[in-house]
């Protein structure tokens, strides 16, 4: 065989394959091979360069000049060299260090942060807080004027017996501790475990005892001897803890060695002043005054005279009680007020004074009537306020009004009571008046249903009539005489159901309520507080439902949420998955909540109580500005 291009003369030359050359995938595999090092000597190398390291950042210009780093050069490319065996050993260090330290060293950087942002937030609050806080004193007009200021506490004829005098402080203490009672301010009175030793007659013992009252409650065994001591006070525990005892039983024995030193005369009186906030409670106040009277005027004692002024009664008949000289009045703000201007009544010789549900007074904007109520006082008083819910706000307010007060606390003010299982359940606006009856199965009666509004509370009135159910309703809209009627039948059991807005929520006592509906939830948590506790009182239980659904505000619901946890409650599914941003501050320094109305669920910095008065304040600035210059232009 031919080949044409190989020529056939001249010596035969023999030719070999070449082998064809390594691709430059296989030959940069070969460069970049590294022999295995031993792990030893590669931690002997690494330990060579951190010396080296070492050496060089601890130098310094002098040093590194002799030993030959003295050249912009050889220092920066040394440098940089240092850097980056620097960074090697950074990283280097982050491979050997364990979980357990990387999770404290970022634990530790969170921690950090964590303060700071709980630093900002407490400042932002005592800003706000102080924004809000009342720049006037809670003192008569005449007084703040004059410059009338009372430093000492009235003096009384009571003392406690001596033995009780004689125990150590020590076991004063550890009573309170063991009823849970936190007492503060000056020389504390020493609290008092029975109505005998409190020194209180044998006939008012017995009176008591036919209330199946038979010792002092947590609030009575501190808040008693401290109002019969003369001291002002400012009681805070929840409802259905005997509250209403600490001041009516002290007003009747001072009443009584008034009438005994001196008799009453005509025109005379009254010597101790009870404000409450609404009629019902005024008129449950009058009526277990007079009942502990007649029990000492049956025992042979002096008849002492109370009377009751509360609107939507005819004020001569009220006038004739009080100008045959009384002892105690129980009254409403507004009919106290109106008695004061047309004089028909003086508080010359009034030296007790007694603010019932006092937060809701103040909070609701009535605290310039109770300076100008102060300003008919002719001599320093004894002040209390009491109530089941009062925020720090509200507490250091009304401090200004006392003299040396003790704050006697019988669990967090605002609290639900413990003895109330509280069932929170979601039902459609529409369902809600169905779902009502099944409702009412969960117990016998007596039953109460509260409404927000009147018209619902009429509805559910002619909605239960219809079914056959005994009911009976009170709203602000239904004359006094109709409302007395529906409370007193409601009390003797005539009546299975009682319908009412929150006239019927602060402090009234039905003690066999077993069940509370709320049809819907109030507006303020302090309003469900009350309402709630209208059952679970003096230690019976109780059950409350509640009705909730979307068109509920979130930052209601946040604070019911948290009410519940603190109860110890059952948190339905619906709640449990609610959540806010602003839930991470809740618990920051000694208040829990917010300051500004005590709820829960919410601090001060977006409390919704809060901005809707301020709203309401600039809403009112801005009309009035726009009225005086319409004025001034016309």
């Amino acid at each position: 065989m031919s080949h044409s291009n190989q020529s056939t003369d001249g010596p035969v030359v023999k030719r070999y394959r070449r082998e064809s050359p390594k691709s430059e995938s296989n030959q940069s595999d070969d460069d970049s091979y590294v022999p295995y090092v031993p792990v030893k000597h590669r931690q002997k190398a690494m330990h060579q360069q951190l010396t080296r390291v070492r050496d060089l950042v601890s130098s310094t210009d002098e040093e590194r000049s002799r030993t030959g780093f003295d050249d912009h050069e050889n220092r920066t490319a040394d440098g940089s060299k240092a850097a980056e065996v620097v960074d090697e050993l950074d990283e280097w260090r982050k491979s050997n260090v364990s979980l357990l330290d990387q999770h404290n060293e970022l634990k530790k950087k969170f921690e950090l942060k964590k303060e700071s942002a709980i630093e900002k937030q407490l400042k932002e609050e005592e800003k706000l807080l102080e924004s809000v806080a009342e720049k006037k004193a809670l003192m008569a007009v005449s007084e703040l004027a004059k410059g009338i200021q009372y430093f000492d506490p009235i003096k009384t004829g009571w003392q406690p017996p001596r033995h009780i005098r004689e125990i150590p402080k020590e076991k004063h203490e550890a009573l309170r501790q063991k009823y849970r009672i936190l007492v503060e301010g000056e020389d504390i009175p020493e609290p008092i475990k029975t109505f005998k030793e409190m020194k209180f007659p044998k006939s008012i013992i017995n009176a008591l005892k036919k209330k199946k009252i038979t010792k002092p409650s947590p609030i009575q065994m501190q808040g008693l001897p401290a109002v019969l001591s003369g001291r002002d006070m400012i009681g805070i525990a929840f409802t259905g803890s005997g509250k209403t005892l600490v001041f009516v039983m002290p007003v009747i024995m001072f009443s009584l060695e008034q009438e005994l030193s001196l008799p009453f005369i005509k025109d005379e009186g009254p010597y101790g002043l009870i404000i409450c906030p609404s009629r019902e409670l005024a008129k449950q106040t009058y009526e277990i005054i007079q009942y502990y009277c007649e029990a000492l005027m049956h025992s042979g004692m002096p008849s002492l005279r109370a009377c009751l002024c509360i609107g939507g009664v005819s004020i001569k008949e009220q006038a004739d009680l009080i100008r045959r000289g009384v002892h105690i009045m129980v009254a409403t703000p507004g009919r106290l007020m109106d008695m004061l201007e047309k004089k028909m009544i003086g508080l010359h010789v009034c030296r007790y004074l007694v603010l019932d549900e006092a937060d809701r007074m103040i909070d609701m904007g009535f605290e310039e009537d109770v300076r100008t109520i102060f300003s008919y006082f002719k001599g320093q008083r004894q002040t209390l306020l009491f109530s089941a819910t009062m925020p720090k706000k509200i507490q250091n307010f009304a401090r200004s009004a006392l003299v040396k007060p003790v704050t006697v606390n019988v669990g967090r003010a605002g609290a639900a009571s413990k003895d109330v299982e509280q069932q929170v359940e979601y039902v459609k606006q529409e369902a809600k008046i169905v779902h009502l009856l099944d409702t009412l199965q969960k117990t016998e009666p007596p039953v109460l249903i509260f409404a927000e509004k009147k018209q619902d509370v009429d509805a559910i009135h002619e909605y239960l009539l219809l079914k056959g159910v005994e009911a009976v309703a009170i709203h602000g809209g239904k004359d006094q005489e109709e409302r007395s009627r529906a409370v007193a039948e409601f009390r003797r059991s005539e009546k299975d159901v009682l319908v009412a807005t929150d006239v019927a929520s602060k402090g009234l006592d039905f003690q066999e309520i077993k069940h509370v509906i709320n049809y819907d939830m109030p507006g303020d948590i302090e309003d469900y507080v009350h309402r709630i506790g209208r059952t679970g009182r003096y230690g019976r239980q109780g059950i409350a439902t509640t009705f909730i659904n979307k068109s509920i505000e979130e930052s209601i619901l946040l604070d019911l949420k948290h009410l519940l946890i603190e109860a110890k409650q059952i948190l339905p599914p619906f709640l449990e998955a609610l959540q806010s941003e602003s839930e991470k501050y809740l618990d920051l320094g000694d208040e829990r909540g917010c300051a500004y109305c005590g709820g829960l669920g919410h601090r001060i910095t977006n409390c919704p109580k809060l901005e809707a008065m301020q709203n309401k304040q600039a809403s009112s600035v801005g009309r009035k500005d726009y009225l005086a210059a319409g004025t001034a232009d016309w």
